[in-house]
């Protein structure tokens, strides 16, 4: 099958990065064509040279400023599915945020395009069903959302032991406003213990700012902004962190552990990698991974510290966690496998 993959841009230092290479591999793998739409594609001249027969887009603003509806209905009629991935219903994050996608039931025009049969075919979000922020998508729209957690890239993430990013705890990620709170109560405090080793984007208020001015140049596809930052880290960097660290620690988004129905690519990289990873407490990481035996989730506090101190000091103990643990992502949690899952949905419509 042939792919068509919207991504306006590729440069993209967040989470959109790794996604987009999972997705892009594993379709590769399973011997499927694969193309990227970005924001310097004519999207009919595109459409027309590469035939899709799936294109998967999302539903926000900088998306659909780089499609044309009107062409993408014609490709529709003639057998093209669109999988579009959809923001939450009742969106929890801050309207401070102005770079995220709002809640879906505060666009209209956005539920319009759906309700009117022009944008797409399967909808998908991360979210498990019974999650409230999506509770009243299905009863004003009248569709179906299917979901699709994140997921590990299993042929870029490659266990290898690297001495440069030895350490005790180590932690991958964007210092999001929402975990900010928790870093500065259980995650600095670690350093006064322990070699604690951070990495990502946004540590500084300086790469912040840079951060935004990029997302600017992307949204309007303005040359030399829309690549002013570069990624810090290699794609196989994050392997060799998570497998040469004593322990890799998970944090999610204050929003996350409060509604419970989703969890971060980090929650199945670091399983992956070979690292033994500790997470804090999202409900529907319980389901994905039996707890204690192929993940350990700190309940509170006060065991967040007594099970990194735990495992620090007896490693031996972790080694069958983490083969159960990346024996659980091989098995079920990879990008192949939401490649297939998206794949068969397509082939119900």
């Amino acid at each position: 099958m042939k792919i068509l993959f919207h991504i306006p841009s590729t440069n993209t230092i967040y989470a959109g990065r790794t996604i987009y290479h999972g997705y892009k591999n594993a379709f590769l793998d399973m011997g499927h064509e694969f193309k990227e739409l970005t924001a310097d594609d004519d999207f009919k001249q595109t459409m027309e040279k590469y035939s899709p027969d799936i294109l998967m887009t999302s539903l926000n603003n900088y998306y659909l400023r780089y499609l044309d509806l009107d062409v993408l209905d014609s490709y529709r009629k003639n057998g093209l599915k669109v999988l579009v991935n959809i923001p939450f219903w009742d969106s929890p994050l801050s309207k401070l945020r102005v770079n995220e996608t709002p809640g879906l039931k505060d666009t209209p025009d956005h539920i319009k395009l759906l309700v009117d049969n022009r944008l797409g075919d399967i909808f998908y979000n991360v979210c498990e069903q019974d999650d409230h922020r999506m509770a009243g998508f299905t009863k004003t729209t009248g569709l179906p959302y299917y979901t699709i957690p994140l997921a590990a890239d299993h042929l870029t993430l490659k266990p290898t032991v690297d001495s440069r990013f030895a350490s005790d705890i180590a932690y991958i990620g964007t210092y999001l406003p929402a975990k900010r709170k928790f870093f500065k109560e259980q995650v600095f405090p670690l350093k006064k213990q322990y070699n604690l080793k951070l990495y990502g984007q946004d540590w500084t208020a300086w790469d912040r700012s840079l951060g935004l001015v990029q997302k600017i140049g992307q949204y309007f596809n303005i040359p030399g902004l829309k690549t002013i930052q570069k990624p810090k880290l290699q794609l196989n960097d994050e392997a060799k962190i998570y497998r040469t660290a004593k322990i890799s620690i998970n944090v999610h988004e204050d929003y996350q552990k409060k509604y419970g129905g989703d969890c971060n690519e980090r929650t199945f990289k670091i399983p992956l990698c070979g690292g033994l990873e500790i997470t804090d407490n999202v409900a529907c990481i319980a389901k994905y991974f039996v707890p204690n035996q192929e993940m350990i989730i700190a309940n509170n506090k006060s065991d967040w510290f007594d099970k990194i101190d735990h495992y620090i000091h007896h490693p031996e103990e972790a080694k069958s966690i983490i083969a159960a643990g990346r024996a659980r992502v091989l098995k079920e949690h990879t990008y192949s496998h939401r490649a297939q899952k998206l794949i068969d949905l397509s082939k119900t419509k």
